[in-house]
């Protein structure tokens, strides 16, 4: 049965023009987590990622530690955009600009809690496609390997939720504590997807300002 590893991206340019760039501190996360896996002995892993820049670098930063390399990227493992959600939920385009990371972070929780409730199917495509994407992978990674799934806190949380059939918002409190460069461990057996752990950081705490959260 494999082991889905799955990685939350390193830290961002949270605050910047382009937040999908790893900041500097985000590039050693990545690594910091590659070498964590590495002493995980992951089987054979297949390595695998969002299209977004932030989850591809993550994922080449990290394999490169336990002597792999992407495999290959798939837009279901992308993360939904939060400055857009946030903006259009106060009415005010450009407002997340000059935000602070604890202010943003308490108006992605009404916002993404809006999303939830409104009419269509907005959150229900990205949870079910994030969803759809972690069977598929586990439905095709070889038999006797494993994977490594670089992709982001929304993803993460969303899923864990799902697999632990508890109610969407539940997973609000999950984006909100989600670190950069955490593992989440799902074992993957013919029958059910199962959590082994979420938001493993202790890689991250031997080391003086590693623990991001944004």
């Amino acid at each position: 049965m494999p082991t889905i590893y799955l990685l939350r991206h390193g830290q961002a340019s949270f605050g910047t023009d382009d937040y999908d760039v790893l900041s500097e501190l985000g590039v050693h996360q990545a690594r910091i987590a590659g070498q964590e896996l590495a002493r995980r002995r992951p089987r054979t892993p297949v390595v695998v990622s969002g299209t977004l820049r932030r989850q591809q670098d993550t994922a080449g930063l990290a394999a490169g530690q336990f002597g792999a390399e992407l495999g290959g990227t798939d837009a279901r493992w992308n993360e939904f955009d939060a400055h857009e959600l946030v903006e259009a939920h106060l009415g005010q385009a450009g407002a997340s600009a000059s935000m602070t990371s604890l202010t943003f972070q308490e108006h992605l929780d009404d916002a993404t809690l809006a999303w939830m409730s409104a009419a269509g199917a907005g959150w229900h495509v990205f949870a079910d496609g994030a969803y759809a994407a972690l069977v598929d992978l586990a439905a095709t990674v070889p038999r006797g390997c494993d994977a490594v799934v670089a992709t982001s806190a929304g993803v993460i949380a969303a899923l864990v939720t799902r697999v632990l059939d508890a109610p969407p918002e539940t997973s609000i409190a999950l984006n909100r504590v989600s670190v950069n460069a955490a593992l989440t461990v799902i074992a993957a057996s013919p029958r059910r997807l199962s959590i082994v752990t979420f938001n493993d950081h202790a890689h991250l705490l031997g080391e003086p300002g590693l623990l991001t959260y944004r």
